[in-house]
């Protein structure tokens, strides 16, 4: 073999020994997940994200679709990943509905009380929420009717405290309706906090975090709120209503 031949056949052994290297080293990362990784699948657990119970666009003008495809496929279904996530490991937890945690938040494990106050909350409010918007009359009826008249005056009466209430929360919250032992009262609470954590019984909410209205009315929380009463299911509402005074 001559200088010349040699040093070729050198030459490719070298090039084989790289790129052996390169192969495995490529294998390596694969399996370690340096590499830019593909999404991890969503936690699964006994919690699900409720069907929306109407189209996207059902509610526009008020409330423009984009906004309703993100609020419920995305903001709500992170609140049902990380509730699942939290509840690992807590059977005792995880068989009970939603809102009874919530509910009783001092029973739930102190390691995972935050995680269901605010996941498990933001889950319970939403759910709750989905079905008091759409179609349906265009005020409210029956004992709820009468019970609004006879604590706020009229519905106007009413609709102008909520909104006062609802404009007011500073940051991020909710204003309800709510029926309590002693009657409907109007109140709101921060976060994804539940009046259910107070033991009132919400029937109707608003939900004034931004990513519920931000999209189409930007910083004008009024115009939101004042939209709002335009996409009230009432027919629900007084059946919410009916449902909060059953024992």
């Amino acid at each position: 073999m001559n200088r010349r031949m040699a040093i070729k056949q050198m030459t490719g052994v070298a090039s084989a020994v790289l790129l052996s290297a390169a192969s495995a080293k490529a294998s390596s990362v694969a399996e370690n997940g340096q590499a830019a990784p593909a999404a991890a699948p969503a936690p699964t657990g006994p919690y699900t994200l409720p069907a929306l119970p109407y189209a996207y666009d059902a509610l526009e003008p008020y409330f423009d679709a984009e906004t309703m495809h993100l609020h419920h496929d995305k903001h709500h279904q992170a609140y049902v990943d990380k509730l699942n996530a939290a509840v690992v490991g807590h059977p005792e937890v995880a068989g009970k509905p939603v809102d009874e945690l919530v509910a009783n938040l001092s029973a739930v494990p102190e390691a995972i009380r935050k995680a269901v106050r605010n996941q498990g909350g933001g889950h319970a409010n939403h759910s709750f929420w989905w079905g008091t918007l759409g179609k349906g009359s265009a005020a409210p009826t029956g004992e709820l009717a009468k019970a609004i008249d006879a604590k706020f005056g009229s519905l106007s009466g009413f609709q102008e405290k909520l909104t006062a209430e609802a404009v007011g929360v500073f940051g991020s919250g909710w204003a309800w309706l709510v029926s309590t032992p002693s009657g409907l009262d109007i109140e709101s609470t921060p976060n994804q906090d539940s009046p259910l954590a107070a033991g009132h019984k919400p029937v109707l909410g608003i939900d004034v975090w931004e990513h519920a209205y931000y999209l189409k009315y930007k910083n004008k929380r009024p115009d939101y709120v004042k939209a709002y009463f335009s996409v009230v299911n009432w027919d629900a509402v007084s059946a919410k209503f009916a449902d909060s005074k059953k024992a």
